[in-house]
């Protein structure tokens, strides 16, 4: 059966408070705190999601839902209506890069993240016919985009597929950086075992050493990412993960690069498994892609005019 592509209507982004969203995210799920904690038995890798997720893909059968919305790596250069994210800068981080596959030679080099060294990037996961997670990470990204800046955010795309492969995980840290961004938020999807459903944020550790420091934005980091989190339930409908993060869709991390080497507020978003069935229905459907980039939306949005 081909993929539902087709674009659905966009609405403006609502706020929520901390609280709100974090009862949002308890109430959902069977309580906060509770379940398997994070690392426990029951994922398909030790630590799967972001730079360290799974580096193979299936390879892609059949047709592969393309980006809907206008593409550019830069800003956008039309004139963005005034809104309440005016004057506010957002880095969307897409996940992966589509030509990955092609340039494994290269995204396996090793690069520094401040406390160790990692692979530049990885291919991603996919669902099992073939959608691969490079290609959901940038039909969301746009989808996001389209919604911010209407809500007057200049945002800025890490990538765009516009490049053979990457970027690598410190550059994408980089560019968040060097924009100044009131926020980042790096788009994936997650390649655990069959039963492991829900969406999970990864939030940046404190880390120190090197050249990471987060030390000034774990806090800032933190309600970032449970606004997004609170929201993602209320829009999406789905559940906070159920194998990682104990039931509240927040997850804390000290090996990825993306975080360690940040210095303006950044998350990373696991939107679903793309290896169980049932996630995989809703990642492929492009009603529920647009359900999930509002989430995102209404999150960044929240923590921005909060």
């Amino acid at each position: 059966m081909p993929y539902d592509d087709s674009p659905p209507p966009t609405r403006r982004a609502r706020p929520l408070s901390v609280a709100a969203a974090l009862a949002a995210v308890c109430l959902t799920a069977a309580g906060c705190g509770g379940g398997q904690e994070p690392g426990e038995a029951g994922a398909a890798s030790p630590r799967p999601g972001g730079d360290a997720a799974t580096s193979t893909a299936p390879t892609p059968t059949g047709k592969q839902p393309e980006p809907t919305a206008s593409t550019s790596a830069s800003p956008s250069a039309k004139p963005l209506p005034k809104g309440p994210l005016t004057g506010r800068t957002v880095v969307i981080d897409p996940g992966h890069n589509p030509g990955n596959r092609d340039h494994t030679r290269e995204i396996n080099r090793q690069v520094d993240i401040g406390t160790g060294r990692k692979e530049c990037d990885t291919t991603g996961t996919a669902t099992n016919d073939g959608y691969a997670e490079a290609r959901f990470t940038l039909d969301v990204s746009h989808r996001l985009r389209a919604l911010l800046e209407a809500e007057g955010a200049r945002v800025r795309l890490t990538h765009d597929a516009d490049r053979p492969f990457g970027p690598c995980i410190d550059e994408r840290a980089r560019i968040g950086n060097e924009a100044k961004a009131d926020a980042v938020v790096s788009v994936h999807a997650d390649g655990s075992a069959v039963g492991n459903r829900g969406f999970h944020v990864i939030l940046p550790a404190g880390v120190k050493g090197g050249g990471a420091d987060t030390s000034k934005i774990v806090k800032s980091s933190a309600d970032l990412g449970a606004r997004i989190a609170g929201h993602f339930v209320r829009t999406t409908g789905s559940a906070p993960s159920n194998y990682i993060g104990g039931n509240t869709g927040l997850d804390t991390r000290d090996d990825l690069g993306g975080l360690n080497l940040s210095t303006v507020p950044k998350v990373f978003v696991e939107c679903g498994n793309m290896r169980d069935p049932k996630d995989a229905a809703l990642l492929t459907s492009a009603s529920w892609r647009q359900k999930a980039a509002q989430g995102l939306a209404d999150g960044i949005t929240s923590y921005l005019k909060g």
